[in-house]
């Protein structure tokens, strides 16, 4: 196992935007506070961090490389190079599931633009980087609306993760844009630790401290 000072972590944060034309975007609600709060509780344990940030409101963390993106695309890119250099990677980013096949260089005109939309997948970073994996620890985050914990071990096991964060969206003081969060830690081998409810802050230092062990 590596010290502290010597491991290298990767940090995904917020959201993704899938453009329809220079105006209109698929997103999500994601703040960037969960992994903004990883980033700084990571340099805080002395790690080397690279934050890969989708579009936020927020200070960058001091101490810490970052990469501004904006597309799933972007992000991929940026995490692929990256994460050969790593120890750690924290996939905390809400990345778009789907982007639009076509992307207007104009803006449409609401009367003229088509009502329907087709959407493509886009790339499954977390699970891509877990199967290449060579000596990284890989934490992802399930963010779900019902049946929080099966759905967050069938994650772990389709993605190939060494731990999964699962957590509840749309409960007050919890997911998207809030400053405090719950979640449940869960490993590969089956076991499970509830932290929480308590600040975004708090639970990043207990999750980094936690994933520490298997850091190489």
């Amino acid at each position: 196992m590596s010290n502290a000072s010597s491991i290298r972590c990767l940090i995904t944060a917020g959201p993704t935007r899938e453009f329809i034309d220079p105006v209109r975007f698929l997103s999500n609600p994601s703040t960037g506070k969960m992994g903004y709060a990883l980033a700084e509780a990571a340099v805080a344990a002395g790690w080397t961090v690279d934050l890969v940030a989708g579009p936020v409101a927020l200070k960058e963390p001091d101490d810490v490389i970052l990469y501004p993106v904006v597309s799933a695309e972007e992000m991929f890119h940026h995490v692929d190079a990256l994460f050969d250099a790593c120890d750690v990677l924290i996939m905390a980013a809400a990345v778009s599931d789907f982007r639009p096949v076509q992307q207007h260089a104009q803006k449409q005109k609401k009367e003229e633009a088509s009502k329907s939309i087709e959407f493509e997948r886009t790339i499954d970073i977390l699970k891509t980087m877990a199967e290449r994996k060579a000596h990284q620890t890989v934490v992802g985050f399930a963010a779900e609306t019902d049946n929080v914990d099966a759905s967050a071990r069938a994650k772990l096991e389709a993605k190939g993760c060494d731990w999964i964060v699962a957590n509840k969206v749309g409960e007050a003081g919890a997911g998207f844009a809030a400053d405090t969060n719950k979640v449940t830690l869960i490993a590969a081998d089956g076991s499970s630790l509830k932290i929480g409810p308590t600040t975004k802050a708090a639970i990043a230092k207990e999750l980094i401290q936690l994933i520490t062990p298997s850091a190489t």
